[in-house]
């Protein structure tokens, strides 16, 4: 590695772990999240610098032990933004053999599109369900993609181990999220209200490989921990 982009790399880390500090300081004990919900919900704060994500985060019962346990196996992860595609990067996902698609491009996408008259990314759902089977859809951006997939999951057509759903904006953005989390079938971790977005959605997904990943050096390092990661509240 080239001693400028070394230098920068580590000038990068340690901002980021100055930033998590201070969000650590800001949130003190008892917090309203706790284990890995509340490394989840730290990485959204830095990701956003909002700190109502205290009060707008959800999550499911089972969704950060479905999510790890997801990437932990190796897990096909669709995103409906190539921004959310960007903001998984394969340095993350590649040791865990975990892949990540955003078929928002893909010319059999576009012309499912054309045949049934619907935007690109209803159509990317429904080519995901019949054709791949994601275990984590991630969705940040669009209302429609997410309704979509709810419908797919309530007729019993798809079971992914979890669904990132944060669709940002003002047009269905929150009445599907509000669906998305009134359903007890799939785990989810969504963001009540009108925000969300690509960059938001991508970095749960981080966070839960950074625990996948921590795990498996303290493993390499101590060998098998006693006990896991499971979520719990605070």
């Amino acid at each position: 590695m080239d001693e400028n982009v070394a230098h920068a790399a580590r000038a990068g880390a340690d901002i980021e772990a100055e930033s998590l500090r201070i969000i650590d300081a800001e949130v003190p004990e008892p917090r309203p999240f706790a284990g890995a919900e509340w490394a989840v919900v730290r990485r959204m704060i830095h990701t956003t610098a909002d700190f109502e994500m205290l009060q707008l985060t959800r999550f499911h019962p089972r969704a950060v032990e479905a999510g790890l346990a997801a990437l932990a196996r190796g897990a096909l992860i669709v995103t409906d933004t190539e921004m959310a595609h960007a903001g998984i990067p394969e340095r993350r996902m590649t040791p865990l053999g975990c892949r990540v698609r955003c078929l928002m491009r893909d010319p059999a996408v576009a012309e499912l599109a054309r045949e049934q008259g619907c935007t690109r990314a209803r159509a990317a759902v429904d080519f995901a369900v019949a054709d791949l089977s994601p275990d984590i859809y991630v969705i940040g951006n669009a209302p429609m993609a997410l309704l979509r997939l709810l419908e797919h999951v309530a007729a019993g057509r798809a079971r992914p181990a979890l669904i990132v759903g944060m669709p940002v904006g003002f047009v269905n953005a929150a009445e599907s999220k509000e669906e998305l989390m009134a359903q007890n079938i799939v785990p989810y971790v969504g963001v009540r209200g009108r925000k969300g977005g690509s960059a938001l959605a991508a970095c749960v997904v981080n966070a839960l490989a950074e625990i996948v990943l921590a795990g498996r050096k303290e493993e390499e390092e101590h060998g098998p921990a006693s006990d896991h990661h499971h979520p719990r509240r605070g």
